[in-house]
């Protein structure tokens, strides 16, 4: 049964990563920390206010928390602006085949909200979404639950009956942890992930069509 399906964002839709990576980098190194993309891989899928919070107490740094992320995110938004990017190939045939069958379309990313409507402002796609919830507009962040519980919620869809695309460990945890069928996405982009808890993992967003509960491409998308 598939009543609804959820995104992630970042590393699924857009492969936004490497972004992330970067200008995280770069703001590690204005805090004086040492830069170490391997050090971040373990912070993909969770919030900003989670990670920095993490980082700031790991390094005993003297920067608020919100400091941290005001200087992060100003960068984000311009690298996302300035730089020419298109979906991760395959997905808007997915979001093709979801719409063909009515299939209800939620969101649920751990990025802030400005990020995501960025994103989503780039591709057009705002419509395309029933419900779009940011991990900072729950209790809390992947790898708990709250997220994918709220999104499901909005959808009028009962956890058990949603379908779940990650490309991340706390997100593959995270989707588990509510109940639902997830679908790990490999990215290699996304860092060293353990996507061993998702019910399947495929290499290419085109491969998903035979593990959906629909089987196969029925419509042309």
């Amino acid at each position: 049964m598939m009543n609804a399906f959820i995104f992630d964002m970042d590393g699924v839709i857009l492969d936004s990563e490497p972004l992330h990576f970067e200008v995280d980098l770069v703001t590690l190194g204005y805090l004086g920390v040492a830069p170490d993309v391997t050090y971040l891989e373990k912070f993909v899928g969770m919030t900003n206010p989670e990670m920095w919070s993490i980082i700031k107490a790991e390094h005993g740094l003297v920067h608020t928390v919100e400091e941290m992320i005001d200087y992060q995110l100003a960068r984000k938004l311009k690298l996302l602006s300035d730089t020419p990017m298109e979906p991760i190939d395959g997905i808007p045939e997915l979001l093709a085949y979801l719409r063909n069958r009515s299939v209800p379309i939620g969101l649920a990313s751990s990025s802030p909200r400005s990020f995501i409507e960025g994103v989503l402002a780039k591709f057009g796609w705002r419509d395309v979404f029933q419900c779009i919830i940011s991990g900072e507009e729950v209790p809390a962040g992947k790898p708990a639950p709250d997220i994918y519980l709220e999104t499901a919620s909005k959808l009028g869809a009962s956890p058990s009956s949603c379908w779940v695309l990650e490309d991340s460990r706390n997100g593959v945890t995270a989707a588990k942890a509510a109940g639902m069928n997830c679908v790990g996405f490999l990215n290699p982009n996304s860092g060293s992930q353990d996507l061993s808890e998702a019910d399947a993992i495929i290499h290419s967003v085109r491969d998903i069509y035979t593990i959906l509960p629909a089987g196969g491409r029925e419509l042309e998308v």
